[in-house]
């Protein structure tokens, strides 16, 4: 009997709350170890971990390529593989790789079954791909089932013909699958982070609003928590509530925390939309239960008559290269909005002689429009600021030539005021032009329409 079989058999058989642990907000960052064996000793009926986001930007999924760190991700993929098979409870993990995309995805297993065959381990172990076939999307397209949303423009054939990466997030419905299948452990694609936790539940009958607020929650570990962090998190599921409870004894699950990260990431307060419905919060209610622990109730789910997938699909648009340096002279930062310009003329003027300019050149100032793009008109200067210049180009030597061309002008340009020719600019280091190689954007992220939101994810299963 598998891990999943034997859950599924155990709570039908023997009705109780469920007791599921968020292990790590994102798998391959590090998982404390205090916490997380703490979170062990509760014995959880499952363990579940995201290990992606959009919030790494495009790149990672462009160049299918993982964002943490190698060894990192084998350390904590090994922490929550032995502990599963310890416990014999299901492992589901979810956007693997960072992004999702089948690179990630097959990095994720090679490393999972690497450690299987050092520790002795044998599972059953299911893998869920994600990617979108381009064929399928062009001629969705065509029918007018893609559909943008945040501003994107209207998804065209070269968009998806040009795309490294495409990949669809999918819902709770391969989870169920595969655990269904009796998977041991089970690794997906891009995935809606919520469908790790909740899919288990909705298989056992659990309300599913309430099981999709609680995934929501605990997905992030102890994010939700005063003061927040990204220790495990434990939740038990009952059919009229769950209560959560950090696996840190100094992090503390108030109602009002929970209450704050379950409109985190979410432009209504009440309404979250996944691939499977909709997560009606309107309802919801938080109630301490000591000083480090809250229940939560009240929230409902309706099912969706129109299944829908977000895409995410990454463009290569150049390679980049960056100038990073800072100045302390006042006449220089009072001046930059309109010196900075003057200087991207010069630039061009030098390398784009004989040719129209055939890359992109942008300046932010950190501390002035660097971050939040706008500055109130009565905002004082800073006392310093620091400077990147960006380049887009066709090739890593272009965009090197272009921010080296910049530096040196940068650096001696004369404006009103300057009190030395020595130099405008302070560098933190030398070189301090930088080549960060290719350089992505999002093109696809759109939405498709589909009549079965589960036929995309195509699921394989193995023995370890």
């Amino acid at each position: 009997m598998t891990a999943s079989t034997r859950i599924i058999a155990e709570l039908r058989n023997n009705p109780r709350p469920i007791r599921l642990l968020g292990a790590s907000g994102q798998l391959g960052y590090g998982i404390p170890a205090a916490s997380f064996q703490a979170g062990i000793d509760l014995s959880p009926d499952l363990i579940g971990a995201d290990m992606g986001s959009i919030d790494i930007g495009p790149t990672y999924l462009g160049k299918g390529e993982m964002a943490t760190a190698p060894e990192a991700t084998r350390r904590d993929l090994r922490r929550v593989l032995l502990a599963a098979r310890q416990l014999d409870v299901p492992l589901v993990i979810g956007s693997a790789g960072s992004a999702g995309a089948a690179p990630h995805l097959d990095a994720t297993l090679a490393m999972l079954r690497d450690i299987a065959n050092v520790e002795g381990l044998h599972f059953q172990l299911a893998s869920i791909r994600a990617d979108i076939p381009r064929a399928l999307l062009q001629d969705a397209v065509r029918s007018g089932k893609v559909t943008s949303f945040d501003d994107m423009p209207d998804l065209t054939a070269e968009d998806i013909t040009e795309a490294a990466q495409i990949v669809g997030q999918m819902g709770m419905g391969p989870f169920r699958r595969a655990l269904q299948a009796g998977a041991d452990v089970i690794v997906a694609g891009r995935a809606c982070d919520t469908a790790i936790f909740a899919a288990l539940p909705a298989i056992l009958g659990f309300p599913v609003g309430l099981a999709m607020h609680m995934a929501k929650i605990i997905e992030c570990g102890s994010l939700c928590c005063v003061p927040g962090g990204r220790d495990p998190i434990l939740a038990e599921l009952d059919h009229d509530g769950f209560v959560l409870e950090s696996m840190n004894p100094e992090r503390s699950a108030t109602p009002t925390s929970v209450a704050a990260h379950s409109l985190y990431e979410q432009a209504d307060p009440f309404t979250m939309r996944e691939p499977d419905g909709t997560l009606d919060l309107t309802h919801a209610h938080y109630q301490a239960i000591d000083d480090r622990r809250t229940r939560v109730s009240g929230a409902t789910w309706r099912d969706t008559t129109q299944p829908t997938i977000k895409l995410e699909g990454a463009r290569k648009i150049g390679e980049r290269a960056v100038l990073l340096c800072g100045s302390a002279d006042p006449r220089f930062i009072a001046q930059c909005k309109t010196l900075l310009p003057k200087v991207a003329d010069l630039v061009q003027s030098l390398v784009s002689e004989s040719h129209p300019p055939d890359y992109t050149l942008r300046f932010r100032v950190y501390g002035i429009d660097g971050v939040r793009m706008v500055v109130p008109d009565n905002e004082p200067p800073p006392n310093e600021v620091f400077i990147m210049a960006e380049c887009i180009a066709a090739t890593p030597q272009r965009a090197a030539e272009v921010v080296r061309t910049c530096k040196q002008y940068l650096l001696h340009f004369g404006y009103p005021g300057r009190l030395s020719t020595a130099g405008n600019l302070a560098f933190p280091f030398t070189p301090p032009e930088v080549s960060l190689g290719p350089a992505y954007r999002f093109s696809v992220y759109h939405l498709l329409q589909v009549d079965d939101a589960d036929a995309l994810f195509p699921i394989d299963t193995e023995t370890t």
